[in-house]
């Protein structure tokens, strides 16, 4: 091949590429890119995974305030408190709540001063609720039913602490461990 064209062919290669400007990225310059989506990602999954558990603490605490407010109704009706010791409780208290979903076990307890309520979550990630219908004042005068829902302060699987009333007590109080939602 000629010199004279080799050349020819070369500045015209070079003032195409030249007119058309650099196009295309550097290696470098996509590795770059990549690390920052990276670490970009890497501090976005875990609040997003937070989120999700929120989403899901929410069916708890809702779980128990409507059996918080359903004991309460039917003690205003009945006079007394569903303590889940039959196999016919969940239906009496008429809030049509299964004892068992994807998130939480659910239980009913008490005595003739409290109604209580545990959500025992299924997955490690997820916090316990417990919930408590209790009656407040002296005893002998006219008592007032009271309600509370309490958080457990750490994650896990374990049993959450039922609420308790003591006999005169002046308010439904979160256990030990637990936190008041309000």
């Amino acid at each position: 091949m000629n010199t004279t064209f080799k050349t020819k062919l070369l500045l015209h290669l070079n003032q195409k590429k030249q007119e058309s400007g650099e196009q295309g990225f550097t290696l470098i310059e996509l590795l770059v890119v990549i690390i920052i989506i990276g670490i970009l990602a890497a501090i976005a999954l875990p609040s997003f995974l937070n989120q999700a558990n929120k989403g899901k603490q929410a069916e708890g605490k809702q779980y128990i305030s409507a059996i918080n407010k359903s004991q309460q109704a039917w003690y205003t009706e009945n006079g007394n408190f569903i303590t889940g010791t039959t196999a016919n409780d969940w239906s009496s208290l008429g809030v049509g709540i299964k004892t068992q979903t994807a998130n939480y076990t659910y239980a009913l307890g008490g005595d003739t001063n409290v109604a209580t309520a545990k959500a025992k979550p299924i997955s490690a990630a997820l916090k316990g609720y417990s919930g408590g219908v209790g009656l407040v004042g002296a005893q002998g005068a006219d008592r007032t039913s009271q309600a509370v829902i309490c958080e457990v302060t750490t994650a896990g699987t374990a049993d959450p602490p039922a609420v308790t009333v003591a006999a005169g007590a002046t308010e439904v109080a979160c256990p030990s461990g637990t936190v008041a939602i309000k």
